[in-house]
């Protein structure tokens, strides 16, 4: 399906593999992995749907903490399309789950001017949780705050083949010759910057098919905490350690000290407890 609004549109945001983007000392876009839930539940003698019931108020407490911090965007990886080779009984509950989540969470989002947005093939969803996903859109999509992205049954090849479908479809004048600048409006989140930090819990360190084209030049962070123990304390650790990367760009670091440019190293760090 292509996205509404792409077909006459260009990027919104700039790409790092065209231009040098300006590193923001706090990360403007912060994607995560939530990975640990199954583990964190089983050090506890707990079935595995505990840690991602548990999974979910941490996901809650996360958004809070990025939207203090001054975080514009925070995706989060919530059910890959390799996912459904798990036991049938837990893909059965995290979909239950991921329904309930909508039916308690949005309104919740919406009073707090967040912007709620999923990405992924959602044809393998029942009618019910694709008419509340629309819902929940819909409902939030005026708001300014934070944007939520939740990646269900996404793929970040998937990605990339459905956004070279969808341009084709659109303008197949574009078959024998096209540019990145040409692809960006149809992939998933075209509505986004890049970015500027991932953060992987569990202690598993591979991306795992996530965003394949939009982490480009992201910084990697990872960390041993399951995910269901990941609190803000974590969080303020991942974006400490960003602050501490030299963003090239493909530069090198005595370019780099002579550029006008923002670093990541520039700007006020954050400490615990800092609520801007």
């Amino acid at each position: 399906m292509i996205q509404v609004g792409v077909l006459n549109s260009v990027s919104l945001f700039q790409s790092s593999t065209r231009t040098i983007p300006v590193a923001p000392a706090v990360p403007r876009h912060i994607a995560i992995i939530m990975d640990g839930n199954g583990r964190w539940a089983k050090q506890r003698f707990l079935p595995r749907v505990a840690g991602h019931q548990r999974g979910v108020e941490c996901l809650r407490e996360t958004v809070k903490a990025c939207g203090a911090l001054g975080v514009e965007y925070l995706t989060v990886f919530a059910f890959s399309s390799e996912n459904w080779r798990r036991p049938a009984d837990e893909v059965s509950f995290l979909m239950q789950l991921f329904l309930k989540m909508l039916q308690r969470e949005v309104k919740k989002l919406h009073d707090n001017n967040i912007r709620l947005k999923v990405i992924g093939d959602l044809s393998r969803f029942d009618d019910e949780l694709n008419r509340h996903i629309v819902e929940a859109e819909q409902l939030t999509a005026g708001n300014s705050g934070l944007t939520l992205t939740v990646a269900a049954n996404y793929g970040g090849r998937w990605d990339i083949m459905h956004a070279t479908q969808a341009m084709l479809k659109a303008r197949p004048e574009l078959i024998a010759n096209f540019t990145e600048a040409d692809l960006e409006p149809f992939l998933s989140m075209y509505y986004a910057p890049e970015p500027d930090l991932f953060i992987r819990t569990g202690g598993e360190q591979r991306i795992s098919n996530f965003l394949l084209w939009q982490l480009a030049y992201t910084e990697l962070y990872f960390t041993d905490t399951l995910w269901p123990a990941f609190d803000r304390a974590a969080l303020e650790a991942a974006i400490q350690s960003y602050q501490k990367r030299e963003r090239r760009f493909g530069r090198t670091s005595d370019q780099l000290q002579g550029d006008a440019l923002p670093s990541a190293k520039q700007g006020n760090a954050v400490t615990s407890g800092d609520k801007t």
